[in-house]
C-alpha cells in the first residue's frame, strides 16, 4: 500500500514537471500568438511591423514583396548607414531618388545605378523611346537602356548628388539596382557577415 502511494506521489510530481516543461516549450513557440492575444485581451491595438518606420532608433525598411520580414538599415550617423542581408543575402532597402522613396537592391557588383521604367517616373525622370540608345544583358535578357543623370540619391544620412544611371525598357528589370556609379562615390562600401557598411 505504501509503495502504490509513493508510485503515485511520484508520478504526480513526474507529471507536473512535463506539464511545465510543456508550458515553457508553448510560450517561446507560440510566444508572438500570446502576445497578440495579450494586446487584444487589455484592447492595446496591434503593431503593423510592415509600416512602423522607426524601432531603437532604426530605421526598418521592407524586402520588396516580403514586408513580413522587413531588413534593417541602422543609420549611425555623420553619414554611416548600415544595411542588413535579407534570408537570401540580399541587400534591400529605400532610398530617395530625386526626393521620391524607391524601393532598391544595393548590388556591388552592378556597375551602374539601373532604374526600372515604373521607378524612374516616380523619381521624374522621362525618356522617349529615342533615349535608348544602348543595350545590356540583364536576367530577363537583352535590354535597351537610356543613360540618365540622377539628381540626388540618398540613403538614410548618406547624399550622393549627380549620379550617373540609367534606365531599363520595361519589364526588363524586377528591381531596381544601387550599384557602383553610387556606391563608388562613397568613402567606404564594406561587406561583410550579413552587413554592408557604407561611408559617405
Amino acid at each position: 500500500m505504501a509503495q502504490s502511494s509513493t508510485l503515485s506521489h511520484a508520478a504526480s510530481i513526474v507529471g507536473s514537471w512535463i506539464f511545465a516543461g510543456c508550458c515553457m516549450v508553448g510560450s517561446v513557440v507560440y510566444f508572438n500568438e500570446l502576445k497578440a492575444v495579450g494586446r487584444w485581451a487589455l484592447g492595446v491595438p496591434a503593431i503593423d511591423a510592415a509600416n512602423e518606420r522607426s524601432v531603437s532608433g532604426r530605421t526598418v525598411v521592407a524586402e520588396p514583396g516580403q514586408q513580413s520580414t522587413p531588413a534593417l538599415a541602422e543609420s549611425s550617423g555623420g553619414g554611416t548607414v548600415v544595411l542588413h542581408s535579407d534570408r537570401s543575402g540580399h541587400f534591400y532597402t529605400s532610398a530617395l531618388v530625386n526626393g521620391r522613396s524607391i524601393d532598391v537592391l544595393v548590388d556591388t557588383g552592378a556597375t551602374s545605378v539601373a532604374l526600372t521604367a515604373e521607378d524612374a517616373e516616380r523619381a521624374g525622370i522621362f525618356v522617349r523611346p529615342s533615349d535608348f540608345t544602348h543595350r545590356a544583358s540583364t536576367a530577363n535578357g537583352m535590354a535597351r537602356i537610356a543613360p540618365v543623370n540622377i539628381d540626388q540619391i540618398s540613403i538614410g544620412g548618406i547624399t550622393v548628388r549627380n549620379v550617373k544611371g540609367a534606365v531599363l525598357e520595361q519589364g526588363k528589370l524586377s528591381s531596381t539596382l544601387l550599384g557602383m556609379t553610387f556606391l563608388g562615390r562613397l568613402s567606404r562600401a564594406e561587406m561583410r557577415r550579413g552587413t554592408l557598411l557604407l561611408e559617405e
